[in-house]
């Protein structure tokens, strides 16, 4: 049984940390993209949503997806999807690509905005870190609390 109050903690931490490692990722793709100096000019192929919840009286939430290709100057077609682009940009659409060129592209339609990226970034690797830390004094006071029992206290 004692077990358990490790391995989900721990669960827990490698999941969060995982998420955090994926918040940085996209945090510097986005800047990599936006500090290249790199455009092109982009089409909207495809736009979607995607739903999660629902299921009995739960929240349902939205998400809005976007499919775009451009061409680079050497010839290559480019094809990406991204989240949480503007309701507004429809199938058909010309829009400007801001992207990193290099073995693989990487590109985002999402206008510049370093400090609104720096903000959220932030605020989900603070959080991210705060279950970190509950999960590591979870471990730490059941283990220290398990030590005492055993002997006797």
């Amino acid at each position: 049984m004692d077990v358990f109050f490790y391995v989900v903690p721990g669960l827990i931490m490698a999941a969060a940390l995982f998420a955090a490692y994926r918040v940085v990722r996209r945090s510097l793709q986005l800047r990599s993209a936006w500090n290249s100096g790199l455009t092109a000019q982009g089409r909207c192929l495809r736009m979607y949503t995607t739903t999660h919840g629902g299921g009995g009286d739960t929240r349902v939430s939205t998400t809005l997806h976007h499919v775009y290709e451009f061409t680079t100057p050497d010839g290559r077609l480019v094809r990406f999807e991204e989240e949480d682009g503007p309701g507004t940009t429809v199938e058909g659409d010309i829009v400007t690509v801001y992207y990193a060129d290099g073995p693989e592209v990487v590109a985002t339609a999402h206008r510049p905005r370093h400090g609104r990226q720096a903000a959220a970034s932030f605020g989900l690797l603070a959080f991210l870190g705060v279950v970190v830390v509950f999960c590591v004094g979870f471990i730490a006071t059941y283990a220290q609390m398990s030590e005492m029992d055993a002997m006797g206290f």
